[in-house]
């Protein structure tokens, strides 16, 4: 299973949020740090403000915040909002009646558990363990100063 580039991207604003100590980050910054476009990031915004995973801040010092604590925020609550299609097979698929096997295949059912086993992974990670894992995320960022050795 491959993830989206939306899915890349909200996970990294996510990260940004949460690795900055000011109240709000600002989509411009954001957008410089990961060499994005502002208008890709954006269109991100959207489904990550819908789902309460973020919250935007209008006005001229406006931006986003996390909408609700990092450690609350799980890699699979992400992708849940930003991946539309989990069909691993086109067994997967609600018109899969191609097959002859579809009701009682095990390719199906193993495909199943692989991807049950997927999302349990992901929901075991938060955005405060990736930052958290990254000492100098900070700085990589450009949130701050090279950190002194």
């Amino acid at each position: 299973m491959r993830l989206t580039r939306q899915t890349n991207y909200a996970v990294r604003m996510l990260m940004y949020c949460a690795a900055n100590d000011a109240p709000l980050s600002r989509i411009g910054d954001i957008a410089k740090a990961y060499a994005v476009s502002e208008l890709f990031l954006f269109k991100i915004l959207q489904p990550l403000t819908k789902a309460g995973l973020v919250e935007s801040v209008r006005g001229r010092n406006g931006g986003v915040r996390l909408g609700r604590a990092a450690d609350k925020i799980t890699l699979l609550d992400v992708v849940k909002v930003t991946e539309e299609n989990f069909a691993m097979a086109e067994c997967f698929e609600n018109d899969a009646s191609e097959c002859p096997l579809v009701d009682s295949c095990s390719l199906n059912s193993a495909l199943r558990k692989a991807l049950g086993a997927f999302f349990d992974v992901l929901a075991s990670y938060s955005i405060d363990d990736l930052v958290k894992a990254r000492p100098s995320i900070n700085f990589l960022l450009g949130l701050e100063e090279q950190p002194a050795a």
